[in-house]
């Protein structure tokens, strides 16, 4: 067990755990961990989960193994094999690793009842003394650690009085380490840390912190306002705070969805707009069967694209009824291409999402009817959250949302393949293999307002 400089060895019972306790668990090389439990013979050699190598594929996770030939997620898969040439390849198991994860998730919520689950393989718990929580938060910490253990793969965790704390310490001691920071120690374990340390600092922050003569997170904590300014705009107090050891960002036990959202990475340029529609109205319905599966429906829609080059650009749209049926929301996003597409340029990915699940105000039609005529995209629903089947996509009629059912009922059955267009057997030549990583969920675990992220 690491802690924050002092020698705690056996000393939870000795000091009291006073106030808010945090815990960050993350599983360890999670995907790769995984096949290394399923394949006994690849335990102890590098092994990537990732896309193919010659269709632009990208590394999920890696084992150790292979991270000590420099392999890291979301690196080329290209660039990975130069690096590890021997390493065990394969493209993964997302419905194993979703049901692992399960487990964990369960394990941890025996401990409490307070869960945030922010990626397949991380999660926040706050196990504070008091209502739910008896035992000291060190002790609750290495239960956790030993019961996942038991299922055969490794977590590492961090404990703090806060979230930015707990995702810091979780870094510290990897695989399968404990960091208890205790309480009156944050500024202390945090000031010598490098400033990528902290969640928010990324290659473009660091590189401007670093040309501005700041190194450490404790050199953020004492940063003028002015240069912070200039670094992180609105959220330099933020940071400054984050880099102090306060964020009182809570647990959020809630299990609403904050988007849904699916891309794909081609194994050759989209050119041509008919492709680029296509692609679109693929990952339409991917994300609609999705949105269905979890009984949501939402406001935003959302279009995502990569150009060769590597630069990223979005547009969205928020509608006046929630949808949850592609039928009603690709419409929408075909015609956000123009604002992301040109004639000429290369796309090397496409994504798409839905968000904004929250309840809003629908517009009704002054002569009593359901709502005033919208246009292709707008749907027809009342405004709710977490809707059960059925309730959204109803202004194409009963009949089509009869067929939207059907076709999911048949897909959960046979699985994803059994039903489908013609249009996803011509993209699925083109696709690189790649799982994502994170599904789902937030950019920044310590911000419940953004969403998705990498390992």
């Amino acid at each position: 067990m690491q802690t924050d400089g002092t020698d705690y060895a056996g000393i939870e019972g000795i000091l009291p755990w006073d106030g808010p306790a945090i815990l960050l668990l993350d599983l360890d090389a999670f995907f790769a961990s995984v096949e290394q439990l399923d394949h006994p013979e690849w335990r102890g050699k590098p092994v990537i989960v990732g896309g193919d190598r010659e269709r632009r594929g990208v590394v999920s996770t890696c084992s150790y193994e292979a991270r000590a030939f420099g392999v890291r997620s979301a690196m080329p898969s290209v660039r990975a094999a130069r690096l590890c040439p021997d390493a065990i390849w394969t493209p993964g198991n997302f419905p194993r690793y979703i049901s692992l994860s399960q487990k964990v998730m369960r394990i941890m919520q025996d401990v409490s009842p307070r869960l945030q689950q922010v990626s397949i393989d991380e999660a926040f718990l706050d196990i504070s003394p008091g209502r739910f929580v008896g035992e000291h938060p060190v002790v609750l910490a290495n239960r956790i650690r030993e019961r996942v253990a038991q299922l055969g793969i490794t977590c590492s965790i961090g404990l703090g009085v806060s979230k930015s704390v707990a995702k810091v310490a979780s870094d510290r001691d990897k695989p399968n380490g404990l960091t208890v920071v205790f309480p009156g120690r944050e500024a202390d374990f945090l000031a010598p840390l490098p400033v990528r340390a902290m969640s928010g600092v990324g290659r473009q922050a660091e590189k401007r912190l670093n040309g501005l003569g700041i190194y450490t997170l404790g050199e953020i904590a004492s940063a003028d306002e002015h240069i912070l300014n200039q670094v992180f705009g609105k959220n330099a107090a933020m940071m400054r705070n984050r880099c102090l050891g306060v964020n009182d960002s809570p647990v959020v036990t809630d299990e609403e969805v904050k988007s849904v959202s699916n891309e794909m990475t081609f194994s050759s340029d989209l050119t041509e707009r008919i492709e680029i529609e296509q692609s679109v109205s693929m990952l339409a319905a991917k994300v609609a069967r999705r949105l269905r599966h979890k009984e949501v429906a939402g406001y935003t829609v959302g279009l995502k694209v990569r150009y060769a080059d590597l630069g990223t650009a979005h547009a969205q749209k928020t509608l006046d009824a929630p949808v949850d049926d592609e039928s009603e929301f690709a419409p929408v996003l075909l015609g956000l291409i123009d604002q992301l597409w040109q004639p000429g340029i290369h796309l090397r990915l496409v994504g798409v999402s839905v968000s904004s699940f929250s309840r809003r105000v629908e517009q009704l039609d002054i002569f009593g009817g359901q709502g005033a005529a919208l246009p292709p995209g707008k749907g027809r629903d009342g405004p709710t959250s977490g809707r059960t089947r059925g309730q959204a996509g109803t202004r194409r009629g009963k009949g089509h949302r009869a067929l939207v059912e059907a076709t999911d009922r048949v897909k959960d059955r046979f699985g994803e393949a059994a039903v489908g267009y013609g249009r996803e057997l011509r993209f699925r030549e083109r696709d690189t293999g790649t799982i994502a990583q994170k599904k789902d969920d937030y950019r920044d675990p310590l911000d419940p307002a953004s969403r998705g992220g990498d390992d």
